[in-house]
């Protein structure tokens, strides 16, 4: 079967007297039956390409599935007089919520199970299920969730009475997946945030209890398109945070949980480039904010005085301080340090790093906490170390391992290798990695390798336990992620030296670890991937141009490859949102910029490696058009006989398959794709 091949209708735009042509625009609409025709078209040469394949990747797939462990059970977490957990059977793809009411955690063995939410239950066999965020009344009585069943990021609230099992009348549609929906302390309201036509969450309404929808009270409305709304309940429970956040700004409002009918209460109104988060302790406020402090520093005000501040925590250019956690005895801070993660206890106004003995980890503070709690419990993990939960003795600074999750099958730590390298960019810059291995994979010299990124938005790529890469690591591939700039990996500089006008520093770090990797031997380019998602799919891509010679084969993930037309696009979902990330293309500066290195206007008639490109016809964060139109453009153009695949997911967004199998199906489908061009014998 050859390849498709999409028609090409000529859509000439102009901007800043630069003509741009665009002769796959006529792909984005989604009602045309010759746009579903063409997708369609591109899922059979898939199926085509990866019948042959069909065997390699079951093999990988039942590898996978090997993993699986009987069943999965996180660390109970105290609220309340409810112990809050959830498990997950082998032979389930979803998780089940339950909770045990025990005096203590010696006691949960000997107490009987309450499930509070089977998402099995809700789930439809072969369609697609999200549940996000779930809310306890604080009686512990209701149970309030979103749910759905598209892949957008239109959620609906549905409210569950704990006592019967059944479901309220209560249902509330348009609500955003996270940060949106919060209990008053009373439990007669529910706060929660709707998303506009461009699914931007926009809008807090008040919702009373067997109520009907439609006489809710619009509470807030952010008319800024460059903001958003979110919003979350402190620690303590006292108080409800609504947020109105840029990329680069904040505005906090509070509201008194206990009085979910007063107004909110403004801290700081928004002033370009500063941000802050609050929270409550005792009776003080604390905020962490950026003004004169790059990294962040903590200040205090008193709930009598919110307009005084004081400083606790100054600012470091080592440290970069991320989120508060105030228990009623002890504070904790999150943060970076050295490009890792850490938790610091203050004490006095100074910084007590919790200690940790291997040299790459990541470590959090579990959410869902009581803020009385005396033991605070934190996940710890590595490349070579599964999760692991430990209690904090806040009294007495004491860890206590709780939990090692379980690793189905054989897995000696001792047989496997972590490391981090460092990789000199183009100006200098160095840049980390974290890589992992089996002992024994370079006895024959360089080794098959995936490169992995994403470099974008602040968010980071940590060193994680992966059970399901372990039949990969024993098969001899070598996993490395480039820590790139547009992270946060070394401080908030790091973020802000690979975004806007230095977006490019993304690219081109990633382009230096592939070229260092191949210089001290660990592969080759005929023997190396590079993988990234949604926005690692842009990285992913842009490199495709740049430096695709570096690598045998590219899988990029749900990618933003058209950066100009989604960011001209006002109407899509989150373009207004992402100005302050990418730039916004009516600045002249700023289009000719995005479009030096966007994927699809950088399209050569050149060779390109094997490509392998996923998508969502839902995905409300990037629109299925842009990698369907970015493939048309790759095939019209490049000069190879090498493997181009475009998979399109006719039911889901941007998150792929939900249910665990269902990943685990299509992630093996990627690897057979990526052993098979790189190789390597899967039996």
């Amino acid at each position: 079967m050859k390849p498709p091949v999409a028609k090409r209708i000529p859509h000439p735009h102009k901007l800043h007297g630069d003509v741009r042509e665009d002769d796959y625009y006529w792909l984005r609409d989604r009602n045309n039956p010759e746009v579903i025709h063409y997708l369609e078209e591109e899922n059979r040469y898939y199926d085509e390409i990866m019948r042959p394949l069909e065997e390699q990747t079951e093999q990988i797939y039942q590898s996978m599935v090997d993993r699986v462990p009987d069943s999965e059970l996180k660390v109970p977490v105290q609220h309340g007089q409810f112990y809050y957990y959830s498990r997950l059977d082998k032979n389930k793809q979803y998780p089940i919520y339950a909770r045990k009411q025990a005096a203590s955690r010696e006691l949960l063995s000997e107490t009987p199970e309450e499930v509070v939410l089977d998402l099995n239950e809700l789930a439809v066999d072969g369609e697609y299920l999200s549940i996000t965020v779930q809310r306890m009344s604080t009686n512990h009585n209701r149970l309030a969730y979103l749910e759905n069943r598209d892949g957008t990021d239109r959620y609906t609230i549905h409210v569950k009475d704990m006592d019967t099992g059944n479901l309220l009348p209560d249902r509330i549609p348009d609500v955003f997946l996270y940060g949106s929906m919060e209990w008053s302390q009373c439990g007669e309201y529910i706060f929660y945030i709707t998303v506009d036509e461009s699914q931007r969450p926009y809008q807090l309404w008040r919702h009373r209890l067997g109520s009907k929808a439609e006489s809710d009270q619009l509470i807030f409305e952010e008319n800024d398109i460059t903001f958003t709304l979110s919003m979350y309940k402190s620690l303590s429970g006292k108080f409800i945070f609504v947020h109105s956040r840029s990329k680069t700004t904040s505005e906090i409002r509070l509201l008194d949980a206990d009085s979910p009918l007063s107004p909110l209460q403004l801290l700081d109104g928004r002033r370009e480039g500063i941000e802050y988060d609050v929270e409550h302790w005792g009776d003080d406020l604390l905020i962490l904010t950026n003004e004169s402090a790059a990294n962040f520093q903590l200040l205090r005000c008193p709930l009598n005085d919110i307009h005084s501040r004081i400083q606790v925590v100054k600012h470091s250019e080592k440290r970069y301080l991320q989120a508060m956690y105030p228990f009623r005895d002890k504070l904790l801070l999150f943060g970076r340090e050295n490009g890792l993660t850490q938790i610091w206890v203050v004490r006095d106004s100074e910084l007590e790093q919790i200690k940790w003995d291997e040299p790459l980890y990541t470590v959090s503070i579990l959410p869902g906490q009581s803020y009385e709690a005396t033991e605070v419990l934190i996940q710890y993990e590595s490349l070579l170390t599964p999760k692991t939960t430990y209690g904090l003795n806040l009294q007495t600074g004491e860890k206590n391992c709780l939990q090692v999750a379980t690793v189905s099958g054989e897995y000696d730590t001792s047989r496997f290798r972590q490391e981090q390298l460092w990789a000199a960019a183009e100006d200098g810059i160095k840049v980390p990695m974290t890589v992992v291995y089996r002992e024994g994979a370079f006895d024959n010299g360089p080794a098959p390798l995936i490169l992995h990124g994403y470099g974008s938005y602040g968010a980071n790529s940590d060193p994680h336990f992966d059970p399901y890469r372990l039949p990969l690591l024993d098969k001899g591939i070598i996993f490395v992620t480039a820590q790139v700039r547009g992270g946060s990996e070394m401080g908030r500089g790091w973020y802000e030296d690979g975004k806007m006008q230095n977006k490019r520093n993304t690219f081109t770090d990633f382009i230096a670890a592939a070229k260092y990797l191949i210089e001290q031997g660990y592969t080759t380019s005929s023997k190396m991937a590079a993988r990234g998602g949604s926005a690692g799919g842009l990285l992913v891509g842009a490199v495709a141009n740049m430096a695709g010679e570096l690598f045998q084969v590219i899988i990029p993930a749900v990618p933003f490859v058209d950066v100009v037309t989604t960011m001209l696009d006002a109407t899509i979902p989150l373009t207004t949102l992402e100005w302050d990330e990418w730039g916004n293309p009516q600045n002249q500066e700023d289009y000719f910029y995005m479009k030096s290195y966007s994927p699809y206007d950088n399209v050569e008639t050149k060779d390109y490696p094997h490509m392998y490109v996923t998508t969502g016809l839902n995905d409300p964060r990037v629109a299925y058009w842009e990698p369907a139109k970015w493939v048309a453009h790759l095939r019209a153009s490049k000069t190879d006989e090498n493997i181009l695949v475009l998979k399109t997911n006719m039911g889901a967004g941007h998150f792929g398959a939900s249910g665990r199998f269902n990943h685990l199906k299509e992630a093996a489908a990627c690897y057979a794709f990526i052993l098979d061009k790189l190789d390597v014998d899967t039996k």
